[in-house]
């Protein structure tokens, strides 16, 4: 099968399928057990433990965690609130830049969920840019109780410049990183399903990239069980104590 063809398949497979199987890219049926896991986990209590500035209050870890990345507006706490349940465990806000910290939440004491701040910011400073940048490189190089990283990219627009910088300093720190796309509900099946093709393709060049792709929505709620399920994953792995790479 020529690359083409290849390429034709999977566009048509997003295209032709329903519920949870459309909700990753390449396709796949989500298995129920892994949803209904998810289910429970995130019906559980999340509470907010500690908010770090600078790298000397990044709070000790023994949860597995898994963080979210995003650009400034791309409905980062939207989806979080999403998989919790609640409405305002992260904050939303129509102002870009808002979350200037990492805030590490706690799910049941079975996981840590950490908001990573928004990048992309135009009118950030460059001493805040600067700061931001070696905050998350000290959490990415020194945090071994980090499982995966969920990048978040605006299916809208897909891989932009301003995300190129951060999946370069994951692929070298060796942090496997998924990419979740966001918003869907504002594209059609066939946009939507390049947009996925096209990520796909460019993610398949990266070392640290996990090789597929979650499609959500917040307000739709697409996606947010498939997610859940793969992120209840992580909980049966054993966790680390805290130490450098």
């Amino acid at each position: 099968m020529d690359d083409h063809a290849s390429r034709g398949g999977c566009l048509t497979a997003v295209q032709g399928v329903t519920g949870s199987a459309a909700d990753v890219f390449p396709p796949r049926p989500v298995d129920a057990d892994t949803v209904e896991a998810g289910r429970r986990l995130f019906s559980h209590q999340t509470r907010f433990i500690a908010g770090a500035a600078m790298a000397a209050a990044l709070p000790g870890g023994t949860l597995p965690e898994i963080a979210f990345a995003g650009r400034s507006n791309v409905g980062k706490s939207s989806l979080v609130n999403a998989l919790t349940g609640r409405k305002t465990l992260a904050r939303t806000s129509n102002t870009p830049g808002r979350t200037r910290q990492i805030n590490f939440f706690d799910l049941d004491e079975r996981l840590m969920l950490v908001d990573l701040p928004g990048y992309g910011y135009a009118e950030a400073s460059k001493s805040e840019v600067r700061r931001w940048t070696a905050l998350l490189g000290r959490y990415l190089q020194t945090r071994a109780v980090l499982r995966r990283v969920c990048l978040l990219i605006d299916s809208r627009h897909g891989i932009k410049d301003a995300d190129h910088p951060l999946m370069l300093m994951l692929d070298q720190c060796g942090v496997s990183y998924q990419v979740v796309l966001t918003k869907t509900d504002k594209l059609g099946g066939e946009e939507l399903g390049l947009i996925a093709e096209r990520t796909h393709g460019e993610l398949a060049r990266r070392p640290a990239a996990y090789p597929e792709i979650h499609l959500t929505s917040a307000l739709s709620r697409r996606g947010i069980a498939a997610l859940r399920a793969t992120l209840a994953s992580f909980v049966a792995l054993p966790a680390l104590p805290s130490a450098s790479r």
